[in-house]
């Protein structure tokens, strides 16, 4: 997966201590109410198109790009589901990194293009009906119903 250089200008001061990391997630579905989910390249594993923010990015301007970059597809931000974080979202990489993601998470429906995969870290791309989800972390599959409640209020973990 490729790493921002700005991750690695603070990977190489902070090693691979836990990073605190802002992202963002798309809840993208389709006029048949299927949600479109990847199949990342670094696991294997199936869950919600993102990435991490970008220092001076707006959060719908990382989506819109993450969600390009990655299926090929361009989305129209509706609504942001929840902000996310906690245990389910402390991630160690590969390479020994790790970060606790916070997740700013849109439902958001597709514009132009059709999804494909259309880098590196997807394996496959595809729209799945909500009662036949691949199996997936946790954190993708509450985001997802979240987002399928359809409730304008954002969802917020509360102690």
């Amino acid at each position: 997966m490729p790493i921002s250089e700005y991750l690695k200008n603070l990977r190489a001061k902070i090693g691979h201590d836990v990073l605190l990391a802002p992202g963002v997630a798309a809840v993208i579905v389709n006029d048949r109410g299927e949600v479109l989910l990847q199949r990342r390249s670094d696991d294997g594993r199936w869950g919600l198109p993102g990435g991490a923010m970008e220092p001076g990015e707006e959060p719908a301007e990382t989506l819109v790009r993450e969600v390009r970059e990655e299926t090929a597809l361009e989305v129209v931000p509706e609504r942001i589901v929840g902000v996310y974080s906690g245990p389910d979202f402390r991630v160690r990489y590969d390479n020994g990194d790790e970060a606790m993601i916070v997740s700013i998470t849109f439902a958001c429906r597709p514009g132009a293009g059709e999804p494909r995969v259309n880098d590196d870290e997807s394996l496959e791309i595809r729209y799945f009906a909500p009662d036949a989800l691949p199996p997936m972390e946790s954190r993708h599959v509450m985001r997802i119903a979240d987002a399928l409640e359809n409730d304008p209020r954002a969802r917020f973990r509360r102690p």
